[in-house]
């Protein structure tokens, strides 16, 4: 992998796959490189496709104190290494950091998002904030273990399935990057949709939700698309939390395609 330099000094790995246009994956939540590797494969036939580890992940590195501020200044120099300018697609709270860089300036032609988890109204801030006070605690606390199956509960995995996970290799990978999930938790600040923030993203975005996720996934897919001022809102049949490489790589690639010239000249 190549690396670029961030801002404060931190070393941020990334891959590049394909030729075309430039399109960056912003993973997830425990989610690296290697991650995203299924769906830029798919993708390089048409794109210049960019796979990065977030910080604390994977090759690259980290530094305290977090800040969102941070992330986004990686995402700057990834974007910077590849051209100075990039389409971003985001998954999760991935496509809450796209959001938030394009909303501080960075420079994207293109913006796709797949289920930010925003959790507004009164009852999803209730929970957003429990959450938080527990996964700060188990973290604090040392218990990487704990603080995995707390997100993988909420996120709705069954708990016989997670105890499958538990003895499987995969886990191990899993809370080595277990610190992560605070930064993430610290991109959806409070669980609303940052409406007033959001009005400043500028590039033509599409809002992609699953059509079997929950009722709650759904209505914060909506909300985030009418709240940007040049969004768009899809409904990928057949799709849940846990999103297929095949079932979303020909929306981007249409996507991505047909209005790339449009949002440059724009």
């Amino acid at each position: 992998m190549d690396k670029t330099l961030s801002r404060d000094g931190t070393l941020i790995a990334y891959r590049r796959r394909g030729e075309g246009p430039p399109v960056i994956l912003v993973g997830g939540a425990l989610a690296t490189a290697a991650t995203e590797a299924p769906l830029a494969r798919l993708l390089a036939p048409r794109f210049d496709v960019v796979t990065y580890d977030r910080r604390g992940r994977g090759d690259s590195g980290d530094r305290a104190p977090y800040a969102v501020a941070r992330e986004i200044e990686d995402l700057g120099a990834v974007v910077e290494a590849v051209g100075g300018r990039a389409s971003l697609f985001g998954v999760g709270a991935g496509g809450a950091l796209a959001l938030e860089a394009q909303a501080a300036g960075l420079p994207v032609d293109l913006l796709a998002v797949y289920e930010p988890p925003y959790s507004p109204g009164p009852a999803g801030l209730l929970f957003k904030a429990d959450c938080t006070a527990r996964l700060h605690l188990l973290l604090s606390a040392g218990d990487r273990d704990g603080a995995v199956e707390l997100y993988l509960r909420v996120t709705g995995v069954p708990a016989d399935l997670i105890a499958r996970m538990r003895s499987a290799p995969l886990w191990r990978s899993l809370e080595s990057v277990a610190h992560t999930l605070a930064y993430d938790d610290a991109l959806l600040g409070d669980g609303a949709v940052p409406a007033e923030r959001f009005a400043s993203v500028t590039a033509r975005t599409l809002v992609v939700g699953g059509g079997f996720s929950p009722d709650t996934a759904r209505a914060a897919s909506q909300e985030l698309a009418d709240a940007l001022p040049r969004g768009r809102h899809r409904t990928l049949t057949g799709q849940a939390r846990e999103l297929a490489p095949q079932a979303i790589a020909p929306v981007l690639a249409e996507f991505f395609t047909r209005d790339v010239y449009a949002g440059q000249a724009s």
